[in-house]
């Protein structure tokens, strides 16, 4: 098993609501609420130890998946929570090798999802208006040690993607159906989109303007997530959850028809 070194992101654990995200090399000591941690004694352990705070509550130490690295990214922009991601990379079967165009970069967090996926011998193409969102997004992925994977590019996609014949596309501005036309031509005949809407306003107009393009297999929907509170003979649903986040739209390019001869 591979040992924690200076520079592995660990995963200090208490429960689903106390988790810290720290380095040994960028946080010898982590102050909270439960005591004080040495993290630089963390170097040389093996993940799954339990290690004591100062003031004597256990945490266990985790090697973090890749939801806990994109959902501890920092953010210039609202992240896209695990529970739409994963189903838009299913939908959009981002796998090794994918070559996939993204449009609203934000904070990286979908760019480092799909960079993880396509590696080693993929590509993530991603475009936004705003350089300062990028400049976020690439600090992120470069700490993720995912920078190879990914190429960033500032422009306006309303005018079109310097590429094409991607595998698959994720829409994710303001006005996505005034970016359709530029995601048909980038994309391979057949190959899935997806865009993300916070209202239904903005679904309506998309789903008009995929369907207008020549989209089929277009639908709309949205998941809620709920957790149980699991105790043998007292299970429950719990008070909280992660309701509403997003409309998730999907697609598939065809070909245009001939033009009329």
């Amino acid at each position: 098993m591979d040992r924690i070194a200076a520079d592995s992101y660990v995963l200090v654990y208490r429960d689903r609501r106390r988790r810290w995200l720290v380095r040994p090399k960028d946080t010898p000591k982590l102050h909270t609420h439960l005591g004080i941690l040495d993290v630089s004694a963390l170097v040389g352990q093996e993940f799954g130890a339990t290690v004591t705070t100062t003031l004597g509550d256990e945490l266990i130490i985790l090697e973090p998946t890749i939801e806990d690295l994109v959902m501890k990214l920092a953010r210039s922009t609202q992240v896209i929570y695990p529970k739409d991601l994963g189903l838009i990379m299913v939908k959009l079967g981002v796998h090794a090798g994918s070559r996939v165009i993204e449009t609203g970069t934000g904070s990286g967090a979908t760019t480092a999802l799909m960079a993880y996926l396509v590696q080693p011998t993929g590509m993530v193409y991603t475009y936004d208006f705003n350089p300062e969102f990028q400049d976020v997004a690439r600090k992120n992925i470069e700490r993720l040690g995912l920078s190879k994977f990914v190429t960033f590019k500032v422009g306006d996609s309303r005018l079109g993607f310097d590429e094409g014949g991607f595998d698959a596309g994720v829409l994710d501005v303001g006005d996505p159906w005034e970016v359709v036309q530029s995601m048909k031509k980038a994309l391979r005949p057949s190959a899935p989109m997806a865009a993300i809407t916070p209202t239904t306003n903005q679904a309506e107009k998309l789903v008009a303007k995929l369907k207008e393009e020549g989209f089929v297999a277009v639908e709309t929907l949205e998941i809620l997530l709920r957790h149980l509170e699991a105790r043998v003979g007292m299970t429950r649903p719990s008070n909280i959850m992660v309701g509403h986040t997003a409309y998730l739209t999907f697609g598939r390019t065809t070909r245009s028809p001939p033009a009329p001869s």
